[in-house]
C-alpha cells in the first residue's frame, strides 16, 4: 500500500478535485456552418419533422418530453400553463406549434388518408373505415382550431403588438403556424360539405366558424365550388409567383362553372343576336379569384373566451381591392398571391391545346371568340385587352400578364381581359367577331366609369393586324365587291353580314394601342412551301361555313361561294397573312383613327440595322413598321417577342406612360 507524506495530501486532494471537475465539464466550443445556425433558429414543424428549437426550449425548461407533448398537446400544455415562470408569448407560441404538429400527424395517419367516400353503398367494413376517417378528420380540425386560437393570442393578445416584434424570428414562425392552420382547416371543411357550398360556415366540435364576405361582397351570393390554399401549388410555366407578404392566408376561390347553352352555335350577327339572359355567354367573368382569408374573434373578445370556445369569423378579403386589414384596432399589410388564380385558370382551360385543335377545325366549342376577365370587374381600373396571334392563345401573354400582376402600380390601375379566337377563321371575320364581343363586354359597363374609358389594346402578330383594324374607321366594301366575280357583284351588296364585315368602325373605348411583331403588310413566310402545305391542312371552321350557307339560302349558292375561298377574298387566316393575299391588298393602308396614340414593338433576329434586311424570322421590319407611331422599339429576338423581358419592360413603360398622360400616376423624383 502506497503511503504519501503528510504534506503531500492537500496537494493530491486539490489535483483530484481539479480532475473530477474537468471530467464533469459538458460545454465545449466549436464553429458550425452558418446554414445550420439559421436552420436551428428558423426551422419548425412546417419545415422539418420536429418542432422548433424555441418550443423545445420551453419543454426542456419544464421537464417535458417533446414526443409526449406532440402526441397529447392538451394534457402537456395544461401542466405547463400552471408554471408562472413561462411568459404568455412563449406559452402561446409553443401551444400553437404543438397543436399544429398534432394536426399534421393526424393528416398523415392511415385513418385520415382513407379513400372511402359516401357516394356508394358501403359494406360493414367500409362503413367502419368511413367512421374512423370522419372521426380522424374531426380530431384534426379540432387541433387546427386550437392552433389558430393560440397563434392569434400570441400575435394580438399579448403585451407586445406585432410591430414591436418585427425582427423576432418567432413571430414569423407563429404567423406561418396561423396561416397554415387556416389553410388546412378551410380545405378540410370543404371536404365535409356538399358541392358548391364552400361559402357557408361550419362547426368544429362546439366551436362556431362564421363566414364574413364584407370585404369581398361579390362572393356573397355566388356558388363557391372550393377554396384552394395557394401555399402548396407549384406551377410550371410561370416564371415567377407574384405574392404580397402580410397577414392572412392566401387562397384561390373557385366559383361554380356556369352552363354554356349556346357555346357550339356559330352566330353571324352577334351584335343583334338575342342571347339568353341578354348576355353573351362567351364573355367570361373570372372563375378563379385571388383571395386572402383571416380567422378572427369578434371585437373585444377576451383572451379567456378566445382560448375556449368564442365564435370565430372567417374573413374573406379581395386583395385587389384591399392591401391592408384592420385587426384588433390596428392596420396590417394584407398577404396575397396574384399568380395562383391565373395559373389555375391556364391549367384548367388548356387553351394552348385548344388553339391548335381549332386551327384544324377539331374543336367546335371554341369557334366563336371568347373574352376572359382575369379578375373581378373593378369600375375604377383601366382595361387592357390582349389579342394573340396565329395558332396561339392567351398563353402567349403569360409573362406580360404575370408581370402586370407583380407590378404594384400596374396592378392598382389596370385589369386584364384576354381574347381567344380561332385563327383559322378569315381575318375579316375574326376582326368582326372580336369587335362584337369586345363592344358587348364594354357595353356591360357604366359608360361613365373609368374602366369604360381610355382602355389599352395590345395585339401580337395576326392579333396585332386585327387590333389595328379594331381601332380604325374604314369602308372597303367598294374595293371588296370588285373581287367577286361579275355575276356575283350585285348580291353581296344586299347581304347584311357581308357588308358588316367590310365597313369597319373603331371601338371608341380604346385610346391607345400597341402592335407587337405584326405583319401589317403581310409576310412572305406564309408562301413558303411548307407553310403552303400547312395552309391546305388548316380548314375554315365547319360551324362558320354552315352558318354562312344558312344565311345565303336563296341569294348565292353556298357551294359556289365556298369554291372561291382558296383564291378569293374569303380564305383562312394563315392564307390572309400572305403579302399576296386579297386581305392584305384591301387592309394594309388602313391606319388607326386620328389622334389615337399607337406603338410598335418588333423583333430583329439579324445582325443588321438596315430596314430592308431586319426581320424577326417571320415578319420583316418593313411590314411591322407603321408611320406615325408614338414609339417604335426594335428588340434583338425572334417572332415571339412578347415573351422576352425587353418587350415586357417596354410594354410596362408604355402602360405607365398611359397612366401619366391621364393623370393617374406621377413619377417620384429621387
Amino acid at each position: 500500500m502506497l503511503k504519501f507524506p503528510q504534506k503531500a495530501i492537500p496537494l493530491l486532494l486539490t489535483l483530484t478535485s481539479a480532475i473530477a471537475l474537468h471530467g464533469c465539464q459538458v460545454v465545449s466550443v466549436k464553429q458550425q456552418a452558418f446554414n445550420v445556425t439559421i436552420s436551428n433558429e428558423r426551422d419548425s414543424i412546417l419545415t422539418r419533422d420536429k418542432i422548433s428549437e424555441a418550443s423545445l426550449n420551453i419543454l426542456s425548461m419544464t421537464g417535458r418530453e417533446a414526443k409526449i407533448c406532440s402526441n397529447d398537446p392538451t394534457s402537456c400544455l395544461s401542466d405547463i400553463e400552471q408554471i408562472p415562470q413561462i411568459p404568455n408569448e412563449q406559452f402561446f407560441s409553443t401551444a400553437s406549434e404543438l397543436y399544429l404538429a398534432k394536426a399534421m400527424s393526424l393528416e398523415k395517419s392511415s385513418e385520415c388518408k382513407s379513400k372511402i367516400t359516401q357516394d356508394k353503398v358501403l359494406s360493414a367494413k367500409q362503413e367502419e373505415k368511413l367512421n374512423a376517417q370522419n372521426s380522424c378528420i374531426q380530431q384534426e380540425m379540432q387541433m387546427l382550431d386550437r392552433s389558430i386560437r393560440y397563434s392569434y393570442a400570441y400575435l394580438f393578445k399579448t403585451e407586445r403588438h406585432p410591430d414591436q416584434r418585427i425582427f423576432d424570428n418567432r413571430q414569423v414562425q407563429v404567423r406561418d403556424f396561423y396561416n397554415q392552420a387556416i389553410a388546412k382547416l378551410i380545405m378540410l371543411s370543404s371536404t365535409q360539405k356538399p358541392a358548391n357550398t364552400a361559402n357557408s360556415g361550419f362547426n368544429v366540435a362546439n366551436n362556431q366558424y362564421i363566414i364574413d364576405f364584407s370585404r369581398f361582397p361579390e362572393l356573397k351570393d355566388q356558388k363557391i365550388e372550393d377554396f384552394i390554399s395557394s401555399y402548396n401549388l407549384n406551377f410550371s410555366g410561370l416564371r415567377s409567383i407574384n405574392r404580397r407578404d402580410g397577414f392572412g392566408s392566401e387562397f384561390v376561390t373557385v366559383l361554380a362553372k356556369p352552363k354554356m347553352s349556346e357555346e357550339n352555335k356559330y352566330i353571324l350577327d352577334p351584335l343583334n343576336y338575342k342571347f339568353k339572359d341578354g348576355v353573351n355567354p362567351n364573355i367570361h367573368s373570372p372563375e378563379y379569384l385571388a383571395t386572402t382569408i383571416s380567422i378572427e374573434p369578434a371585437a373585444n373578445t377576451s383572451l379567456k373566451s378566445l382560448l375556449s370556445n368564442a365564435p370565430l369569423y372567417i374573413k374573406v378579403t379581395d386583395p385587389y381591392q384591399f392591401d391592408q386589414l384592420q385587426v384588433e384596432g390596428k392596420a396590417y399589410p394584407l398577404a396575397a398571391n396574384f399568380s395562383a388564380p391565373y395559373g389555375l385558370w391556364l391549367a384548367s382551360t388548356n387553351l394552348g391545346k385548344a388553339a391548335y385543335l381549332s386551327l384544324i377545325d377539331r374543336d367546335q366549342q371554341l369557334t366563336m371568340p371568347h373574352l376572359y376577365m382575369l379578375e373581378p370587374y373593378n369600375p375604377n381600373k383601366k382595361v387592357i385587352v390582349l389579342v394573340h396571334g396565329l395558332a396561339s392563345s392567351p398563353e402567349a401573354w403569360i409573362r406580360l400578364t404575370n408581370d402586370i400582376m407583380g407590378d404594384a402600380v400596374l396592378r392598382e390601375h389596370y385589369q386584364v381581359w384576354q381574347v381567344f379566337y380561332s385563327t383559322n377563321m378569315p381575318m375579316l371575320e375574326s376582326r368582326y367577331q372580336i369587335y362584337a364581343i369586345t363592344q358587348q363586354a364594354f357595353g356591360q359597363l357604366d359608360p361613365k366609369a373609368p374602366a369604360a374609358q381610355n382602355a389599352v389594346l395590345i395585339g401580337h402578330s395576326m392579333g396585332g393586324v386585327i387590333s389595328r383594324l379594331l381601332v380604325s374607321n374604314a369602308d372597303i366594301s367598294k374595293q371588296a365587291f370588285k373581287i367577286f366575280k361579275q355575276r356575283q357583284l350585285a348580291q353581296p351588296k344586299n347581304i347584311p353580314f357581308i357588308v358588316d364585315r367590310l365597313k369597319m368602325k373603331s371601338i371608341n373605348n380604346f385610346d391607345r394601342a400597341v402592335f407587337l411583331a405584326s405583319p401589317h403588310r403581310g409576310t412572305a413566310y406564309a408562301d413558303l412551301w411548307f407553310t403552303r402545305v400547312a395552309r391546305k391542312v388548316i380548314r375554315l371552321p365547319g360551324a362558320f361555313l354552315g352558318a354562312v350557307a344558312d344565311s345565303l339560302q336563296g341569294d348565292i349558292d353556298p357551294k359556289d361561294f365556298v369554291k372561291h375561298i382558296d383564291n378569293g377574298l374569303i380564305q383562312n387566316g394563315p392564307s390572309d397573312l400572305s403579302y399576296k393575299s386579297k386581305f392584305m391588298e384591301l387592309t394594309q393602308g388602313i391606319m388607326p383613327k386620328a389622334k389615337l396614340p399607337y406603338h410598335s414593338v418588333m423583333g430583329n433576329s439579324t445582325n443588321s440595322t438596315d430596314p430592308n434586311i431586319m426581320t424577326d424570322g417571320i415578319v420583316p421590319y418593313k411590314s411591322a413598321h407603321l408611320d406615325g407611331a408614338v414609339s417604335e422599339k426594335v428588340i434583338q429576338g425572334g417572332h415571339s417577342i412578347q415573351e422576352t423581358p425587353e418587350a415586357v419592360l417596354e410594354l410596362r413603360r408604355i402602360l405607365r406612360q398611359h397612366l401619366i398622360e391621364h393623370g393617374l400616376y406621377q413619377v417620384k423624383k429621387p
